[in-house]
């Protein structure tokens, strides 16, 4: 069982910047997509973007399509969400995620199996 911790979240101004990081520990991940989804309050979890096991290919949600780069780290069981010119409705719990199977890439949340407890986002001024 794999366990998946994110941290870097904070409270930042509108135009400003944050990397959020992924670390995962109990077995590799070297050979699974990850995904990164984001939960505001009183919405519904929804996928932010994802990449594939070897980090060569990366998808996006439109809408931080530009602002926002997944990246991994196999050698460390990291991945990491850089989000730059975050806006208001950014604001959220992002969470990192596992799929149930390897070698794929997801978008969709039921495809997932393993999730860390996120961290929070706050853009405001």
């Amino acid at each position: 069982q794999v366990q998946l911790v994110e941290s870097g979240g904070g409270l930042v101004q509108p135009g400003g910047s944050l990397r959020l990081s992924c670390a995962a520990s109990g077995r590799t991940i070297s050979n699974y997509g990850m995904g990164w989804f984001r939960q505001a309050p009183g919405k519904e979890r929804e996928f932010v973007g994802a990449i594939s096991w070897s980090g060569d290919a990366t998808d996006y949600t439109d809408s931080v399509k530009g602002r926002f780069t997944i990246s991994r780290d196999n050698a460390k069981g990291m991945v990491y969400l850089q989000m730059n010119s975050l806006k208001p409705e950014d604001t959220a719990v992002y969470h990192c995620a596992i799929p149930k199977s390897p070698w794929s890439v997801s978008k969709i949340l039921a495809d997932f199996g393993s999730w860390g407890q996120g961290t929070q986002v706050t853009v405001s001024s």
